[in-house]
């Protein structure tokens, strides 16, 4: 990570426990869905996860049987990730240089974070330290824009942050992998699922998104309490259904 986009990952640490309470996870239906495009099966598999941040990924992927280790570069949001999980192995690090063996893993993992690297130095980090065979996940959850108020505030968003998901690429990821590398084969869907949450932890997962961790406390004050008053009209009872678009990128390591 270089320059702004350094600044803007390492923006995180400075909401990292609102970061950890306030975050969405994972459903189920994601995990089957990178073993069946893999072909690998999570348990008993040695798993990087890499800008692993506070950990929820890493939870999730833990309970799924696998041997994991979380790679993150941000020292607060390795902190929440300690406290949340003091035995899973945690190294500080990032995707553009990894601190790991080579062949070393059945998976590389990045849950809601490979954008914050250099597609042109994580991918081949990424393949350095995979196994044989051996699979890079990528996934993020994206606001559902086929959701109505998802939508309207999406744009709300975007009218009042010129750089609003400037750093999103979720749909474009296989396709930025196989101009690194056209031997690489990525298999690419897109899942849905929802969580119903009181609407101070919807404010608190808008809050540590990374244009508001820059903007500063007065800005992000003001444009919550926007926020507040437009979703009560919604959802008067303050019972926020968010609705995501889960995007899954998979990349087998293919026999050279």
């Amino acid at each position: 990570m270089t320059g702004m986009t350094k600044d803007f990952a390492l923006s995180f640490d400075s909401v990292a426990a609102q970061y950890a309470a306030s975050r969405p996870g994972y459903p189920p239906a994601l995990f089957d869905a990178v073993e069946a495009m893999a072909g690998l099966s999570f348990k008993g598999a040695t798993v990087y996860d890499i800008g692993a941040g506070t950990g929820i990924a890493t939870r999730l992927l833990r309970d799924r049987g696998a041997q994991v280790t979380a790679v993150e570069p941000g020292p607060a949001m390795a902190a929440q990730l300690r406290q949340r999980l003091p035995d899973v192995p945690l190294i500080q690090g990032d995707g553009n240089s990894l601190p790991l063996a080579s062949g070393s893993a059945d998976f590389i993992t990045y849950a809601q974070s490979w954008h914050w690297t250099d597609p042109s130095r994580s991918i081949p980090e990424a393949f350095r330290v995979l196994a044989p065979r051996g699979a890079l996940a990528l996934w993020w959850n994206i606001p559902d824009p086929k959701v109505p108020w998802t939508a309207a505030q999406e744009a709300r968003l975007q009218k009042r942050f010129p750089d609003y998901h400037r750093h999103g690429v979720a749909p474009e990821a296989p396709a930025i992998i196989k101009t690194l590398d056209d031997g690489l084969r990525p298999a690419f869907r897109t899942l849905h699922w929802r969580r119903t949450v009181p609407l101070d932890t919807h404010l608190g997962h808008l809050g540590s998104r990374s244009y508001f961790a820059t903007m500063g406390a007065e800005v992000t004050a003001e444009v919550l309490a926007d926020e507040r008053a437009e979703l009560l009209r919604t959802f008067p009872d303050g019972q926020i259904e968010e609705s995501y678009a889960l995007d899954v990128t998979v990349v087998r390591n293919p026999p050279r």
